[in-house]
């Protein structure tokens, strides 16, 4: 008789999992998916009180978290908070930035603020905590928040979208170096998505409808639009994706 396959598990128990920017938003959201899965969830930001009271909601929904205060614009605590640390199982890469603007007013200042937030900080943050899961044997997944943008263009969002693209190659090469170790690299690529961030954007009229002229399924992203995806990356239900993009844009680069 056939062997009936099994569907291979969606379950996190005995993971640990890291997620930045996870004060609110999609960080928040992330973070909430991978504690009810079963991981013990670490939410990291660099703002206090946010973080913690983030971490509170998880555990007074009966799942696990704790807050860690962490800016990881700051390359040296970054390596310090990981060394300190057992190897974690699941990197959510989350914490980002953008400041849309024409390419001609585009300064210096916005373009260190965004590429070092969306890639530099990326970059090392992964580079601290795949060394600690080296060291120990630790297989595992990282995530990174990319974009739709790391796809295709946007007007107005030159320097977010050579970051995102950026994530995208960076990415790639992180699977290849990373699957002797059996750990995994993916990006997650979400169209506009509704965040304490993004909501005053859509206060513009005339924005949100040419934002709704491509996004095919005909609304705004929700946070929840991206547990699923995270949980999946996160699991062994995407045991053979690496160096690849989960596209959740509701048909935007479809077109």
């Amino acid at each position: 008789m056939t062997r009936l396959p099994q569907t291979p598990s969606f379950r996190l128990e005995g993971r640990r999992a890291l997620v930045t920017g996870a004060g609110r938003g999609i960080g928040l959201a992330c973070a909430a998916a991978l504690a009810e899965a079963g991981a013990v969830v670490t939410l990291a930001a660099r703002t206090a009180s946010e973080i913690e009271e983030a971490a509170a909601q998880i555990r007074a929904a009966g799942f696990l978290a704790d807050a860690a205060v962490l800016d990881v614009s700051d390359l040296a605590a970054a390596e310090r908070f990981f060394a300190g640390r057992e190897a974690f199982h699941v990197l959510v890469n989350n914490a980002g930035t953008n400041r849309p603007k024409p390419m001609w007013e585009v300064s210096e200042a916005d373009y260190d603020a965004v590429l070092d937030l969306n890639l530099k900080s990326a970059f090392f943050v992964a580079q601290a905590c795949v060394k600690r899961m080296i060291e120990t044997g630790t297989p595992g997944s990282l995530i990174h928040m990319g974009s739709q943008m790391g796809h295709v263009g946007g007007q107005n969002r030159s320097l977010y979208c050579a970051s995102k693209w950026a994530l995208e190659g960076m990415n790639k090469s992180f699977a290849l170096d990373l699957a002797p170790h059996r750990i995994r690299s993916n990006t997650i690529a979400p169209t506009f998505i509704e965040t304490p961030l993004t909501a005053p954007m859509f206060e513009d009229a005339a924005f949100k409808a040419s934002v709704l002229q491509k996004i095919k399924l005909g609304r705004i992203g929700q946070v929840e639009d991206l547990m699923g995806a995270v949980l999946f990356l996160a699991s062994e239900g995407s045991a053979l994706m690496t160096g690849t993009s989960l596209v959740v844009d509701a048909g935007w680069t479809a077109d």
